[in-house]
């Protein structure tokens, strides 16, 4: 059974993959008017997984006899200056998840919240994996420049780490 404490902070962070999803959806259709096709595909794909990330804690608050609440979203960026922008923009959002999951580990072992804290350790995992990554197309970016045939450039570089991302899922085992 959860506590009050830690039944508040899983539903936070349900709200907060939810926001990251939708934020995700915003830029993969930015990106889609901008005709960065490369782009878009790896954003379509990174609103999908924090949506699977919010359903794992909503099924699991719901497993662990408490309630899970589905909030309303707020509406998320639109537009950006510059896809660096937008990149600069997903590091961001990645770090305030971080930081929200760290806390939420915290909280397990005051409480202590065993159950919750081992469920929480693949969100620990999968944060400091996402962050690097990011990382690594900032670094890209930030190596490909500004000028004319950039854009092209970068959206190639996002498309194959989005394949490679793809073909690391396919050779998944199923859970």
């Amino acid at each position: 059974m959860l506590s009050t404490k830690i039944e508040k902070a899983l539903n936070a962070q349900i709200a907060m993959e939810g926001y990251a999803s939708m934020n995700y959806l915003s830029m993969a259709s930015w990106c889609d008017q901008e005709g960065m096709e490369g782009c878009a595909r790896f954003l379509y794909r990174q609103s999908e997984e924090e949506r699977e990330h919010m359903m794992r804690l909503v099924h699991y608050v719901n497993e662990a006899d408490g309630k899970a609440l589905i909030p309303a979203i707020k509406k998320p960026q639109m537009t950006y200056k510059s896809v660096q922008a937008l990149f600069n923009a997903v590091y961001k959002s990645e770090q305030k998840v971080t930081a929200a999951i760290n806390e939420i580990v915290a909280l397990c072992y005051t409480e202590k919240d065993h159950a919750t804290l081992n469920f929480m350790q693949w969100y620990v995992e999968e944060q400091r994996e996402e962050e690097a990554m990011v990382r690594g197309i900032l670094d890209r970016i930030k190596l490909i420049g500004g000028g004319p045939q950039s854009l092209y450039y970068v959206d190639k570089e996002v498309d194959k780490i989005n394949k490679q991302l793809a073909a690391a899922e396919a050779a998944e085992p199923e859970a």
